[in-house]
């Protein structure tokens, strides 16, 4: 007889492998069919609302692993977020102006900029921006993210721009904004001022220079043939030289060294004495530095003086203590010059070559300067030392070349006005890593005034005119206004087209009563476009709300979108535009290496999503610790695939032994399950329960570790091991696979909505098997409920203590199948030789078969004698034999009941009584 048709056996039409290659596009053309986004919106109108502000990435080149991974791990917080009940809409938006974007259309051969008008050359860069915005929106999709696609925020959109002009008038109105001459980080390579966030740090060789500034007037205390000793790695700066600064605290020395009379710091003679070769030295006398304040020296190589003023901020740290200072070349050096009336030179141009202010030197780049100007301090007996160092210093993130500090003149947010406010604000806000609170405290509280004019012609341009007579800046409410509101209608190449009188209210006049302007040329800092974020969409669009509950990017925002947002929010709202800020690491590959395409070890995320799938790569994301730098490498993703493979197939022997089960009508209560459903409840839920914590602070490795252990160990391993015999070889409406079902079914629905943040495409399909789903996606369900009545802590200890008998019962059954004594498990007989206390713990056990999962169980009392073949463990011994009696076809456990139905004399007892039942109802 053919017993496979009685036989219990999984169906379902849900695929044991994903293909989420080929398949996940077809659930995301389905998304888009129904318009899930809009679907979910809907289903959340009027809920409490959690806003996640996404910050702008920029729109040049298609997204590599870090956008994946920022994206990403937005997206599973939005998700979770609607499915806890939340409102939680999703406005993705761009960053569209900037220095990239103009490179790349000058450097592309289409154009040349020399023959087109500013707003010609804007149009291209505008057309650039928002083709990648195109590109980079379809592989953001590719990945599964959610969102309002069809309207995202692009800071190039007239309305945005509207919205910052406004936003700068009110920093204007409120005093934050002012025009000033000093020392900026000057780019040569874009020629253009750069703000802090600008900078990031590389390694330089440079020059290292002692100097001697021969005494021109000792004030009585040097002796005219005395030279004080300076020493600087930026030869370059010397032409700029207008004094120098030693510390009002510090003992200075003037010492016989070299067959010189020298001046420098007491504290670092020894060191300076060491660098420049000195081999005797000899104190000739000491003063405090506030003594020596007045002296004049003469410049190395110019006919002028170098006078010796005081400076707090010089210290012992290296050189001599007597510091070179150059107004127009550092902050330090300008700041104490303004003490003392100092002109501010600065002989370096837009390009970073010299100018006419540096005779000798014109033409010349500031770096290949460094050579002849040392080789002239040689010829003049001026250098004391020259070497070589290599140290940290200052470069363009963008054009990765050197800057340079140079005094121009330059708009500026200050900062010093509401600093304070800044820093009471950051104590408010919720940090995720706690870190980042001391990080963006301590940027606020060091950094200075915002320099946010650009010399460049793709950005927003500063709403600033001039009078032709008296170049007095003219910006006032109304000016503001009337700008704003042509910039929304027409965008901000109006600026570059209309005429100044067409740009301003009618009437309009300087207080001299010149009526004539001119337009201001430089364009705000990108920082200053992106940080406007806040009250250009936050305040302006009806599904979100001021302030965001969270902003979410890369460690590297502390200094750029953190810092930019707090300013532009303090600055005009008073507060800061989030109350929360979790950030991440950086993505670096299997072996803890940067990635470069240099190195060829660069993962391409719409590739993976290609060739592995999009919710592999959300499973490693949900992997990983990323408040740290994370590691990414096709070994890593291959054991993700694994992860993955568990989960699903999990999923899948759940639907399979759901067929004929119908939640509303088979649903067995907890209470009425027995020990073994009872707990696999009590595990769910204790899951489910760590979860949902997960999420909430964002822990997601816990989810991912979580739902790994409980499909692959808690369920697999064990309760589904054991259940599958119920499950197979019951009749259908047996009460104990009814209770076992429901188990399944409970777990089924709650892995579905609890994994649905993290494999979206994954989620969606499992839900359309389940049984009396009446959702028509799981994205509009809630994550289920912890059913805390199901707890009973005597049950899971009882339960725990059984798996680990059940581990050292498997680990002999290993060796017996190893050894060839079994087949497998099912041809076993196991005979347990326990101690008393375990004894008296395994006859609280029923059907320890069936727990086992072999054929027969012999339980022997305590005093019995071991045979000296059994395996020992902790309080038990365990011999493995063949089980006696023959094998059951239909459940393929062997006992002597085989045959004992006459009708069935290859079944055992059980199996044929479930057959015959079913031949009844079938007659």
């Amino acid at each position: 007889m053919d017993y496979s048709k009685t036989l219990n056996l999984p169906k379902t039409d849900f695929p044991m492998r994903g293909n989420l290659p080929q398949n996940e596009p077809k659930v995301q053309a389905w998304w888009d069919e129904i318009d899930i986004y809009s679907k979910v919106q809907q289903h959340r109108k009027g809920k409490p609302k959690f806003i996640l502000h996404d910050g702008p990435p920029y729109a040049n080149g298609n997204i590599h692993i870090g956008h994946a991974l920022n994206k990403i791990l937005k997206d599973m917080i939005v998700r979770f977020k609607t499915m806890q009940g939340f409102d939680a809409p999703y406005v993705p938006g761009w960053d569209t102006h900037g220095l990239p974007i103009e490179q790349a259309i000058s450097n592309s051969g289409k154009v040349d900029r020399k023959k087109m008008s500013v707003h010609e050359f804007r149009e291209y860069c505008k057309e650039y921006a928002l083709e990648w915005v195109e590109k980079q929106k379809e592989q953001f999709q590719r990945l599964g993210v959610r969102g309002d696609w069809k309207n995202p925020y692009i800071t190039l959109l007239p309305k945005y721009e509207a919205q910052q002009i406004r936003l700068f008038g009110e920093m204007v109105k409120k005093g934050y904004i002012y025009k000033g001459l000093k020392p900026v980080y000057w780019s040569p390579s874009s020629e253009s001022a750069l703000a802090e966030a600008e900078i990031e740090y590389k390694e330089k060789t440079s020059p290292s220079i002692y100097v001697a500034f021969e005494v021109k007037d000792g004030k009585g205390k040097l002796p005219d043939d005395a030279a004080v000793v300076i020493w600087t790695t930026t030869p370059w700066t010397l032409p700029a030289n207008l004094a120098i600064s030693i510390h009002p605290d510090f003992d200075y020395v003037l010492v016989e060294a070299g067959g010189r009379k020298l001046l420098l710091a007491e504290g670092l003679l020894q060191q300076a004495s060491e660098e420049i070769g000195w081999e005797q030295v000899k104190v000739l006398d000491k003063w405090k530095g506030a003594e020596l304040e007045h002296i004049t020296c003469k410049h190395p190589f110019y006919d002028r003086a170098s006078v010796v003023i005081l400076g707090e901020h010089v210290t012992l740290d290296a050189g001599t203590g007597c510091v070179h200072t150059a107004p127009g070349h550092g902050e330090e050096d300008f700041a104490v010059g303004q003490k003392y009336n100092l002109d501010v030179l600065c002989p370096i141009d837009d390009q970073g070559k010299f100018t006419s202010e540096a005779p000798g030197f014109e033409g010349m780049f500031y770096d290949a300067a460094n050579k002849p100007i040392t080789q002239k301090l040689e010829e003049s007996g001026h250098l004391l030392k020259l070497s070589f160092i290599k140290h940290q210093y200052a470069h363009d993130w963008r054009t990765k070349k050197p800057v340079i500090y140079r005094a121009t003149e330059q708009w500026f947010a200050s900062i010093d006005q509401f600093r304070q406010q800044m820093l009471d604000e950051i104590k408010r806000i919720h940090w995720t890593p706690n870190w980042g609170e001391i990080r963006l405290h301590n940027m606020i509280a060091d950094r200075g005034d915002w320099c946010i004019s650009r010399q460049r012609a793709w950005g927003v341009p500063i709403p600033i005119v001039y009078c032709r007579e008296c170049n007095t800046p003219i910006v006032t409410d109304e000016t503001i206004k009337h700008i704003a509101d042509i910039f929304e209608k027409e965008g901000s190449n109006a600026w570059f087209i209309r005429s100044e009188k067409e740009l301003l209210p009618e009437g309009t006049a300087c207080a001299c009563g010149c009526k004539e302007f001119r337009k201001e040329t430089d364009i705000m800092d990108v920082w200053f476009d992106s940080g406007s974020s806040h009250f250009a969409v936050l305040e302006t669009r009806e599904e979100l709300q001021w302030p965001a509950d969270l902003y979410l990017e890369g460690s590297d925002q502390y200094r750029g979108w953190y810092n930019s947002s707090l300013i532009t929010g303090v600055a005009v709202k008073g507060q800061a535009p989030y109350k929360g800020i979790l950030s991440h690491g950086f993505t670096l590959d299997g072996e803890g290496r940067k990635m470069s395409k240099s190195l060829g070890n660069t993962i391409d995320p719409t590739k993976v999503s290609n060739q592995l799938g999009a919710d592999i790569l959300r499973l490693w994301v949900s992997s990983v610790d990323y408040q740290a730098d994370v590691r990414i490498s096709d070994s890593i993703l291959s054991q993700i695939t694994e992860v993955y493979r568990k989960i699903r197939n999990t999923l899948r022997f759940f639907l399979g032994n759901l067929t004929g089960f119908d939640p509303k009508t088979d649903r067995v209560r907890t209470s009425e399950m027995n020990e073994l459903d009872r707990y696999a409840m009590i595990r769910l839920n204790r899951m489910t329960d760590k979860v949902l914590k997960a999420y909430d602070s964002y822990d997601f490795h816990v989810v991912y570790q979580a739902v790994h252990h409980f499909c692959a160990v808690e369920m697999s391993a064990f309760y589904l091991d054991i259940a599958k015999d119920r499950l197979y070889a019951s009749a259908p409406n047996d009460p104990a696979r009814k209770a076992s079902q429901t188990v399944l079914y409970e777990s089924l629905v709650s892995i579905a909505k609890l994994i649905a943040p993290i494999l979206p495409h994954t989620a969606d399909e499992v839900w359309k098997y389940i049984p009396g789903a009446e959702l028509e996606s799981v994205q509009l369900a809630e994550m289920p409920e912890v059913n805390t009545t199901v707890y009973d802590a005597a049950l899971e200890e009882k339960w725990s203590r059984f798996i680990e008998i059940k581990e050292h019962v498997y680990k002999s059954l290993e060796v017996a199948r190893k050894d060839k004594v079994i087949g497998n498990a099912l041809g076993a007989l196991v005979t347990l030789y326990p101690d008393e206390s375990t004894v008296q713990f395994l006859t609280k056990f029923e059907q320890l078969e069936e727990l086992f999962i072999v054929s027969q169980v012999k339980l022997e009392q305590a005093d019995a004698a071991v045979p000296s073949d059994a395996d020992t463990y902790e309080g038990l011994s365990v011999s493995v034999k063949p089980a006696e009696g023959e094998k059951c076809e239909r459940c393929w456990i062997i006992t002597p009941e085989v045959g004992a139905h006459e009708a069935h004399p290859t079944l055992c007892k059980r199996c044929a009584e479930v057959v015959e039942h079913h031949h009844a109802d079938l007659s």
